[in-house]
């Protein structure tokens, strides 16, 4: 009886501990508040139903357009964050709906690593296309076009996406290496085992590529 009895208390413990297990706060991206922006020009809308900032280019922005995010330094842990992409309104035919996470960034993003998505990939015809889905950038030294030419298919990957969705992103890093995960899955979709610039120390940042209309809300830091 005393075995069944403790047995059945340390349960009832385990199950309160799970969860009572505090969750990252949550940093309100979605007013526009506390960014410093880059070459992006910001709005806070409603997006299919949830509260959202939304980034476009701003005029003669040469990719990379960011959003540091203030007071929030990083360097090994979880950056969780939902976003939406979709081309841009008299973007070219090149254009993806590129979005993503800038991390490690230094001031005024002159240097940063960052994991984005291509909506318009995910569902392709074409196979190539797809394996083009995520991608691993290091800039300003290790653009994509780099990567792909010295180390294809490397630092990029297949996952299912759907263009303007909400998506979500976790990217978890620590030391030189980072992992991708999209949608909840268990398994990461892109693993970079060797980021450029090493182990450092910087700022978070909305990341969006050129042609983009994206948006993003939800966005959760936890540092180890």
């Amino acid at each position: 009886m005393r075995y069944t009895l403790l047995v059945s208390s340390t349960l009832v413990t385990l199950a309160i501990t799970m969860e009572a297990a505090p969750q990252a706060p949550q940093i309100a991206v979605e007013s526009g508040t506390g960014l410093e922006l880059i070459r992006v020009v910001q709005q806070a809308v409603t997006y299919h139903g949830q509260k959202a900032l939304r980034l476009t280019e701003a005029p003669g922005a040469n990719n990379n357009a960011v959003a540091l995010v203030d007071g929030v330094q990083f360097q090994d842990g979880t950056i969780d964050v939902d976003v939406a992409g979709l081309p841009a309104a008299g973007s070219n035919e090149g254009a993806r709906g590129f979005v993503g996470v800038a991390f490690r960034s230094t001031a005024h993003a002159g240097a940063f690593d960052c994991f984005y998505i291509r909506p318009t990939n995910g569902r392709a015809d074409d196979q190539l296309r797809r394996n083009h889905s995520t991608q691993y950038t290091s800039e300003p030294d290790f653009p994509w076009q780099k990567l792909r030419t010295e180390a294809p298919g490397v630092y990029e990957s297949y996952v299912d996406l759907e263009t303007g969705a909400w998506t979500h992103l976790k990217i978890d890093v620590g030391g030189a290496r980072a992992r991708l995960f999209v949608n909840g899955a268990a398994q990461p979709t892109l693993i970079v085992n060797d980021l450029k610039r090493g182990t450092t120390r910087g700022q978070i940042g909305l990341w969006i590529g050129a042609g983009t209309e994206a948006y993003f809300k939800d966005l959760r830091v936890t540092s180890k």
